[in-house]
């Protein structure tokens, strides 16, 4: 654009279109000239103008804007219909207009590059996200502007919370979530948390430390989402664990929490990990969250997508099924509105991709997750990925061990494939296996790894950042192969809106048989859900996974419970 519109500059010049110099010719030659010249500028300003125009179109169709001003009357396909138009004559824009993935809201794409380049780097999302659930955000967005940090509104809140008195009410409670395990987890975990701010009409804040800044852009517009470092409880938070006597969990287990009831507490912490007790899942009874509802600060540390027990309150639960028609994709319209990969990511994830994806006609990401090496070691989780890729499921070719070169073929095809694991010999076997022998049917096949730390690393901003990106290169492949029980595998097929393979976890040193299972649901696993149910009384091992069609146990943690389409 910036070449177009130059051009109007570039005729202030003595030169003529021709190379001529008018200075030194005729009269009437130079009027001639000038007029050409002037013809010129004119139509390629014109042009300058109405190519801009339409530039403006496609990103503000791409950027899925609710409200859009017409221009010159024109109409626009909608990326989610069958070469059906929808006018802009009006403001706004029909909800089948919006993208299904997109959420944005910023005009100043600068500031998180990703929020809109993403479309063009990833398949078109047919699922829509739904109006009510739109509405609901958008509430949200207002809501979190008026409460947010350092507003008049959250000034009070925090005055009330050092005096223990409350003045007036504000109308601001909050949900505060802080980080524990893994970055999949993380991830996992505040996505839960958000939707449980929006459906209980909280605002949502984040406490990040060193190694969580600058992972995504803000994900509210005009406002922050971090709690400020100067809260009054935050020196805290280190100490919520289990055994931490002012949880909710333990509150109810010393019966204090009565005392706690008809003190109208201010704040309170809870406790939702995989190591939480059936005192700490109380909170996902009904009778709890009356209690909960009107307590102003809520703290809430989890590694856990508990976001299938909220289906199981009752009062949660018509709300829910309006925002999310389709269970399936609970966790990817979450995930594309709250983490959208900051330009710092985003630059690593669009030059790795362009670098070793981008001209490959199927790209292939195989995630490799080994909890206990004795387990699972090399050779059986080897002997697994090349069954199942080639083998089982078709997904790469196999080699040619008996010819050392195949003819070129005419319909010669690429597939990449992104190797993520903490440990490189998978990459190096596969990449190996491929450059030492050709493919049965000539397929062209490239492996790539984008790093191997071979430790998990807590608590390191650059190892976050490296397991960030490369999440999201997973996310952009057309096929996915993942781990069991594997929160980054998880994370990864959320943000693309894949249904894996999904590696089945080896046991005694065996290879398993089939060796992966195509997932019936994108959604993620809830690995430690409740071991009661709340509607008929607290009822110890009652299966969670028949309370309703639509929360059934999941394909790779069978006592685990995961969102799936399913009538009654």
């Amino acid at each position: 654009m910036s070449s177009l519109l130059s051009s109007k500059s570039s005729c202030k010049t003595s030169q003529g279109t021709l190379g001529v110099d008018i200075r030194q010719a005729p009269s009437t030659l130079k009027l001639v000239l000038f007029n050409g010249t002037l013809h010129y500028c004119l139509m390629a300003f014109s042009l300058a103008i109405m190519l801009s125009i339409v530039y403006q179109n496609q990103v503000f169709y791409l950027m899925g804007f609710s409200k859009v001003k017409p221009l010159m009357g024109r109409s626009w396909v909608s990326a989610n219909s069958e070469a059906k138009t929808y006018s802009i004559e009006s403001t706004g824009v029909a909800e089948d207009m919006l993208p299904g993935e997109s959420w944005i809201w910023e005009k100043d794409t600068g500031s998180c590059l990703s929020r809109f380049q993403s479309l063009l780097y990833r398949k078109i999302s047919h699922q829509k996200i739904s109006p009510y659930l739109l509405n609901k955000i958008r509430d949200y967005e207002e809501h979190h502007k008026r409460c947010a940090p350092y507003t008049e509104m959250y000034n009070r809140t925090i005055k009330e919370l050092e005096s223990g008195i409350v003045s007036e009410p504000t109308g601001c409670h909050y949900v505060v979530w802080t980080a524990l395990e893994g970055l999949g987890n993380r991830i996992l975990s505040m996505a839960s948390a958000f939707l449980y701010a929006v459906i209980t009409d909280r605002v949502f804040l984040v406490e990040f430390e060193a190694d969580m800044i600058d992972l995504f852009c803000e994900p509210f517009p005009n406002t922050s989402w971090l709690l400020p470092a100067d809260f009054p409880l935050k020196n805290q938070f280190k100490l919520l664990d289990q055994m931490f006597p002012h949880s909710y969990g333990n509150m109810m287990k010393t019966n204090t929490i009565k005392t706690m009831m008809e003190l109208s507490p201010l704040s309170m912490y809870l406790y939702l990990a995989h190591d939480a007790d059936d005192h700490d899942t109380l909170f996902f009874c009904q009778e709890h969250q009356a209690f909960l509802g009107n307590i102003p600060w809520l703290i809430i540390k989890s590694d856990q997508y508990f976001t299938p027990s909220l289906f199981l309150i009752p009062s949660f639960d018509p709300k829910l099924n309006k925002m999310f028609p389709n269970k399936e994709i609970v966790f990817h319209n979450l995930a594309h509105y709250l983490f959208q990969p900051s330009n710092r990511a985003w630059g690593l994830i669009t030059r790795f991709y362009e670098s070793y994806l981008a001209k490959a006609d199927k790209r292939v990401g195989l995630q490799i997750r080994i909890f206990d090496r004795k387990v699972s070691p090399f050779h059986v989780v080897m002997d697994q990925i090349l069954a199942c890729t080639i083998k089982e499921k078709k997904i790469l070719a196999g080699v040619n061990t008996h010819e050392l070169v195949v003819p070129p073929s005419i319909n010669l095809t690429t597939k990449a494939v992104v190797v993520t694991s903490l440990y490189s010999e998978y990459y190096e076997h596969i990449k190996n296996l491929y450059w030492m022998a050709p493919t049965v049917n000539g397929e062209v096949v490239g492996v790539y790894q984008p790093s191997h730390e071979g430790i998990q690393h807590f608590g390191d901003h650059m190892h976050n950042m490296k397991a960030w990106v490369e999440m999201n290169l997973l996310s952009l492949c057309d096929e996915l192969i993942t781990s069991s029980w594997s929160t980054f595998g998880y994370v990864s097929q959320g943000l693309g809106g894949l249904r894996p393979w999904i590696l089945v976890k080896p046991e005694n040193r065996m290879t398993p048989h089939p060796a992966c299972g195509r997932a019936e649901s994108m959604e993620p696993c809830y690995h430690s859900p409740p071991s009661y149910e709340c509607r008929t009384g607290p009822k110890v091992n009652a299966d969670l996974g028949a309370i309703v069609p639509h929360v059934n146990h999941c394909e790779d943690f069978n006592t685990g419970l995961k969102l799936f389409n399913k009538d009654a």
